[in-house]
């Protein structure tokens, strides 16, 4: 029995799920989501909490289809964030419309297409924050800013996660 899709999902005032042609559907304040809906699992509604109910064999479907359930209601309602951080010297970022414009040490300046769901602010030239309702975009994006200079181990410089903390290794000896 899966433990996640035991649990209920409440659902905030403002928030519509339903379910059409096998899609999972969620409307907000902050927008729409909606992800394909597993033929086995079925939804109930009860006055703000939604619940999963599953075939026995299936039970690894339902927690899925309840954690992307959650992560939706969650976005529609309150949204995603996630801050990324720039180290080194000339290193530096700028949002400029759809487009966010990197300096990472390279010979040409790097430029990332933001999709529409998606806002990218720049409250410093060393900060990024990404900002959106789904949860998967908004962390592929993160990583994909991330990729092309990833914090390397000598000195550290390269774009990090707020917070994440970089293992340094010690400088060769002679």
């Amino acid at each position: 029995m899966s433990r996640v899709a035991k649990q209920p999902v409440s659902i905030p005032k403002g928030v519509e799920v339903h379910i059409a042609e096998h899609r999972l559907v969620v409307k907000g304040p902050k927008g729409q989501i909606s992800v394909p809906f597993h033929p086995a699992v079925e939804l109930q509604m009860d006055a703000g909490v939604a619940s999963l109910t599953w075939a026995e064999d299936k039970n690894a479907q339902a927690g899925t289809m309840r954690a992307l359930l959650n992560n939706m209601v969650h976005g529609v309602s309150h949204g995603f964030e996630q801050k990324l951080e720039i180290i080194g010297v000339g290193y530096r970022a700028q949002a400029k419309g759809k487009t966010l414009s990197l300096s990472l040490g390279f010979s040409h300046p790097v430029d990332y297409l933001v999709p529409d769901d998606i806002t990218i602010e720049t409250p410093t030239q060393t900060e990024i924050v990404i900002r959106g309702i789904d949860k998967q975009k908004v962390g592929q994006i993160a990583a994909d800013i991330r990729a092309y200079r990833p914090p390397e181990p000598y000195k550290g410089k390269g774009v990090r996660y707020a917070g994440e903390n970089v293992r340094r290794k010690e400088a060769k000896k002679k």
